[in-house]
């Protein structure tokens, strides 16, 4: 690794790296040394110049992005050594499997590489870069994947404009770095098939935190009436289809989303009489729906990214969760998630409380859920657990 700057940190700030937390605030920084251009390797010390390990450095809230602990410089097989040991743990959970042959390899923090993001979808490796180091680094961590996956890995591409910090993002278009691939490009999960689109589709293409919560959807599904807010690839409605639910209904304000989702429901054979997609805003569609549905899924996608919406994003769940209550069946079922990170599972446990008491109906917690295995969270940066989610019995 060229690590080109050395950074001295204020007396006392050392603690956090010392407990090994991978990030580094501005506000820690006593001195810059050498180049301190934005994605740089840089070596991290404490105030009497003692090393603590090396990481990116980038402009910004977040300084460094620690990736090494330690006095010891990263070796040459650095990248190669770190996506090794995220397979064997993904390998230690049953990823891949004969049902199952999509799942995220690189979780940032989780997997000590913050900044990247790789999902791996059917022999194609769909890598994103949160940060500017993770972009200057994105060569050698595409050589490195094709060392660790050999023949299993098809193609690699490279989805980042939209994630990338300040004016990187413009000069920065998104391709291929390794091969080609077609899409919609099919994969399997838990049984059933899905389309994904890395190249037009949100995120990397797919939502693939969700897979085992949309599996335990399918215990509750069985001859009910159920409704997939927020639908996106309409994979809760699969799995409800595919446990004998009696209708299914996709509601997402996107007529692409809604489009994906018919396509997803054709893949996999099932009778559209069972389901209806409706491209329509989702508190429009729950006017005048009481005692439609017996199940409810409420999946929006994050309504507060950063912690001065934070507040709005309160009101906007506890409005939907209020809404769903209020329309659902006595004895029904909901599935609710948040997304935001900056809205932690009390505050979300503690709005959907709130909401229940608004809709006049008792409510009780019969699961708490959150990412799967995949998308593992180092007890060294607790932030990273994102999903929450709540299975709620409405009397």
């Amino acid at each position: 690794m060229n690590v080109s700057g050395n950074i001295l940190l204020k007396k006392g700030r050392e603690q956090s790296v010392l407990r090994k937390h991978p990030w580094v605030f501005s506000g820690a920084l006593q001195q810059l040394t050498s180049s301190g251009q934005d994605g740089n390797w840089v070596k991290v010390c404490d105030s009497k110049g003692l090393t603590l390990g090396f990481g990116h450095y980038q402009n910004g809230s977040i300084a460094v992005r620690m990736l090494s602990f330690g006095e010891e410089q990263p070796a040459d097989t650095f990248w190669k050594d770190k996506i090794n040991r995220a397979l064997t743990l993904r390998h230690a959970v049953g990823l891949p499997s004969e049902k199952t042959n999509a799942f995220r390899l690189i979780h940032g923090e989780g997997d000590g590489l913050p900044g990247l993001i790789i999902d791996f979808y059917a022999g194609v490796a769909v890598i994103q870069a949160h940060s500017a180091g993770m972009h200057n680094d994105r060569e050698q961590i595409a050589q490195a994947l094709k060392v660790a996956m050999g023949e299993q890995l098809s193609a690699i591409y490279y989805k980042s404009r939209a994630t990338l910090p300040g004016k990187i993002k413009e000069d920065q278009p998104d391709g291929y770095l390794l091969g080609m691939g077609v899409v919609p490009h099919v994969i399997h999960e838990h049984g059933n098939k899905f389309l994904v689109d890395w190249e037009s589709g949100q995120k990397t293409g797919f939502f693939l935190d969700q897979r085992e919560n949309r599996k335990l959807l399918g215990d509750f599904s069985k001859g009910k009436n159920v409704l997939n807010t927020f639908c996106y690839t309409g994979g809760f409605s699969v799995y409800a289809l595919k446990a004998d639910a009696s209708l299914v209904h996709s509601v997402d304000a996107s007529e692409k989303a809604i489009d994906i989702t018919r396509k997803n429901i054709e893949l996999n054979g099932y009778d559209p009489q069972q389901h209806e997609c409706t491209a329509i805003d989702t508190f429009e569609f729950l006017k005048n729906k009481q005692g439609v549905y017996d199940l409810i899924v409420l999946d929006p996608p994050a309504f507060a990214k950063h912690r001065d919406a934070r507040h709005q994003a309160v009101k906007g769940y506890q409005r939907l969760n209020a809404e769903a209550m209020k329309v659902i069946r006595p004895g029904g079922i909901i599935f609710t998630f948040s997304c935001s990170q900056v809205v932690d599972k009390q505050l979300f446990y503690d709005t959907v409380t709130s909401a229940a008491i608004q809709a006049e109906r008792e409510v009780k917690v019969l699961h708490l859920l959150s990412q799967p295995s995949d998308h593992p969270v180092s007890m060294n940066h607790p932030e990273g657990e994102y999903l929450k989610g709540l299975v709620l019995y409405v009397v």
